[in-house]
């Protein structure tokens, strides 16, 4: 539980939704040109192009442009991640937030190009996106996963059905 004690110990000062959340570098990598930071931001202003590249990498269905762009446009809080090389910035990373903005938000599609997973980064973007809403004074947060996503989860302190409390869906015919 040491992952949301960090986080819930104290809410911080919230900022600007456009703003950087992290400059810091997270994972450095060199090569023989140039080295590699991992920077966070909340700036929606995201090429869709891109993202939907990201979410094929991972194997994800394809979803209509239209309809990302709305749900990005009506999440509470987007966080992307990107791999800084010089002058290039690329897309490695993407997680949104629905929320009440007062109790409740619930965690959407968070996705980590395959070339950067098992580093740890997925943990940091995570943490990026639950720090952020815990400064919101968000306390109650939840997600849905796939199966094969849920050991992670569980190993950053989400449980499942806790309480026993079953989630219920509607779907149309």
């Amino acid at each position: 539980m040491g992952f949301w004690k960090s986080l819930f110990s104290s809410p911080e000062a919230s900022s600007a939704p456009t703003q950087t959340v992290s400059e810091e570098s997270v994972a450095e990598a060199s090569s023989a040109h140039q080295a590699a930071r991992i920077v966070f931001s909340t700036d929606r202003n995201i090429d869709l192009y891109e993202l939907e590249e990201l979410c094929d990498a991972v194997g994800w269905s394809r979803r209509p442009i239209r309809k990302v762009k709305k749900a990005i446009q009506h999440s509470f809080l987007v966080v992307t991640m990107w791999e800084q090389r010089g002058s290039r910035r690329r897309l490695v990373g993407f997680s949104r937030a629905t929320s009440d903005h007062a109790f409740n938000a619930t965690i959407w599609d968070v996705v980590v190009h395959p070339d950067f997973q098992g580093q740890g980064l997925g943990k940091a973007l995570m943490k990026q996106l639950i720090k952020k809403l815990r400064s919101e004074d968000i306390s109650n947060v939840t997600l849905f996963a796939d199966p094969h996503v849920v050991e992670f989860y569980q190993r950053l302190g989400f449980m499942s059905d806790p309480e026993g409390i079953k989630g219920m869906f509607w779907y149309p015919d």
